[in-house]
C-alpha cells in the first residue's frame, strides 16, 4: 500500500486513546497520527495525568504516528499553561489541545511563543478563526457534529473558516473533528479539507464498503471457481 504520510496535503488521524486500536490501523500507513482529550480518556478508563498521557505519546509513535494531539486542562491560564507545557517538553510530535476560550487563547499565546505546537479546539464558529490566525497556531479543530446539534450549518461554517484562513495569508491547518458520517466526510474533502480526525467506528466504516466487500468475495469465489476446472 503506498504511504499517505508522505503526501503533504492530507493528513488522517485516529481520534482514540486506545492503543489496540492504533496498533491495528496505523499498520496500514493511511494515519498520521492519533488525537485524544479528557473525555476519551474517562470513557477508556484511563486517568487523565502527564505520565500516562507520555506513556500513550511514546506507544503511538512507536506503532509510526507522526504525531500526537493531547489535551491540556486546568480550567484558568496557569494551570492549563503549567500542563500544556508539561505535555509539549514529551516530544516534539506533540500538538497541545487548548480548548478556544480566554484563559484557553491567552494559555496558547504564551505556549506558541515557547515554540509549542498548539492545536485550539471546541471549535464551533467561522469568526473564531480571527484569534486563531492572529496567534498563528498550528491548527484549529472545529466540531462539525456538534454545530450541526447547535443548530448552524456546520459544512457551511467550516468552508467560512478555510476561507476566513485563505484570505487573512494564515497558515493553520483545519484539524475537522466530531464527523458523525462518511458523507460528511466527502463533503468537507469536496470543500477542500484536507486534516480530519476519525472515530475508530468511522475508520472501520471508511475501509469496510459493503458493495466493495460483495464484489470481493465474488472475485475470490470465481477464482476458486477458475481454480477447481
Amino acid at each position: 500500500m503506498q504511504n499517505l504520510k508522505s503526501k503533504p496535503g492530507l493528513r488522517l488521524y485516529i481520534d482514540s486513546p486506545d492503543a489496540a486500536i492504533w496498533q491495528h490501523y496505523l499498520s496500514s500507513g493511511l494515519f498520521y497520527g492519533v488525537t485524544t482529550n479528557p473525555k476519551l480518556l474517562y470513557q477508556a478508563g484511563i486517568a487523565n495525568t502527564v505520565e500516562n498521557l507520555a506513556g500513550l505519546a511514546q506507544e503511538a509513535f512507536d506503532l509510526g504516528a507522526q504525531e500526537i494531539h493531547l489535551q491540556t486542562w486546568g480550567g484558568e491560564v496557569e494551570p492549563m499553561l503549567a500542563t500544556g507545557r508539561q505535555l509539549a517538553a514529551i516530544d516534539a510530535r506533540v500538538s497541545v489541545k487548548v480548548p478556544i476560550t480566554e484563559e484557553g487563547l491567552l494559555c496558547a499565546r504564551q505556549l506558541i511563543e515557547e515554540g509549542a505546537k498548539v492545536t485550539l479546539t471546541a471549535v464551533h464558529a467561522s469568526v473564531q478563526m480571527l484569534p486563531v490566525v492572529a496567534l498563528g497556531a498550528a491548527y484549529a479543530a472545529p466540531y462539525l457534529g456538534r454545530m450541526n446539534d447547535g443548530g448552524l450549518d456546520g459544512l457551511d461554517e467550516i468552508a467560512a473558516m478555510q476561507q476566513i484562513i485563505h484570505n487573512l495569508g494564515g497558515s493553520t491547518r483545519l484539524l475537522v473533528a466530531s464527523i458523525r458520517s462518511l458523507s460528511d466526510l466527502a463533503a468537507l474533502a469536496r470543500l477542500g479539507c484536507d486534516t480530519f480526525t476519525l472515530l475508530p467506528g468511522l475508520v472501520e466504516e471508511l475501509l469496510s464498503n459493503p458493495q466493495t466487500l460483495a464484489a470481493t468475495a465474488d472475485f475470490e469465489e470465481k477464482a476458486a471457481g477458475a481454480l477447481d476446472r
